[in-house]
């Protein structure tokens, strides 16, 4: 871990306007104009949505639950652009008509918080799939990711980057709310709520709860056979991001928080979820 903090600039004002604000959330601006429409969004019984903050896993996760829920191989799913088969609700392309028109079963993504979800959501339509990642890896993440996002344009520190995702200033908000909102819904019987770090720490269960959720029927040999192929598939997803720092291991924070941001986030993390029950594993 680092041993020091340089002092921080502050963040400049073009990256506060790429955000609106709707009920109290930052959202990113493209989701402007389309809330009620979302709200309203019709799902059907057959449609299996994957929610996450955002760089929780999203990409890895969306593979392995399109392997499992379509019994494809994971070189196949390796030649594939798998965005293509999951659009993003929200998201400008492909659209929310095109969206409502896809062919059964839909595979669907988002990363709102569950209160923006389509209201038949909340009333036990469709089937969703959560998953959450230890905020300190996702934090690195997520900054890496405005880094290399053109239309972000950010340019602060690290640490200025990591006091705005603990005052929630970030785009989809809080992810203390965002996690904690969806755990308090984990036991309604269309919601299955995982977290990243069990792919690596305990993926054939994982697999199992997956399979078991989506109604896929295996014996032991065939989800052995599943879950050597999600296996293959998390390898392939490390290798083709074997950057200076991958961004896909668990507890890769501790190469770049110093001392003392790490005991500021410990701090707010305490304050903020610590009526929670939900934990994480920041190491494996």
């Amino acid at each position: 871990m680092a041993e020091s903090e340089a002092d921080t600039p502050s963040t400049p004002i073009e990256f506060e306007s790429k955000y609106f604000e709707f009920d109290g959330v930052r959202l990113p601006p493209f989701c402007k104009g389309k809330m009620e429409e979302i709200a309203n969004f019709s799902l059907r019984g057959s449609d299996i949505w994957i929610v996450t903050y955002p760089k929780s896993g999203t990409s890895l996760l969306q593979e392995v639950v399109y392997l499992v829920s379509q019994g494809a191989d994971p070189d196949e799913i390796g030649l594939m652009n798998i965005d293509e088969q999951l659009p993003v609700l929200e998201y400008p392309q492909p659209g929310l008509d095109i969206i409502q028109e896809l062919t059964s079963p839909r595979l669907i993504k988002s990363h709102l918080p569950y209160r923006f979800l389509p209201m038949a959501m909340h009333n036990g339509e469709a089937k969703v799939i959560y998953m959450a990642r230890n905020p300190k890896d996702l934090v690195v993440s997520y900054y890496q990711f405005h880094r290399s996002l053109r239309t972000m344009s950010y340019r602060g520190t690290f640490q200025e980057f990591c006091r705005r995702f603990m005052n929630d200033k970030l785009g989809y908000g809080s992810w203390f709310e965002h996690v904690q909102e969806f755990w308090e819904h984990r036991m309604d019987s269309n919601v299955l709520f995982l977290k990243y770090e069990d792919m690596y720490k305990d993926l054939g269960t994982l697999v199992e709860q997956l399979a078991r959720f989506l109604g896929v029927s295996c014996d032991k040999a065939q989800l052995e056979g599943m879950v050597e192929s999600c296996n293959q598939l998390i390898e392939q997803c490390c290798n083709s991001e074997a950057l200076s720092m991958c961004r896909g291991r668990v507890g890769l924070w501790k190469d770049i928080f110093t001392v003392s941001m790490n005991e500021k986030f410990d701090a707010v993390y305490r304050q903020k979820m610590g009526k929670s029950d939900l934990t994480f594993d920041f190491c494996l």
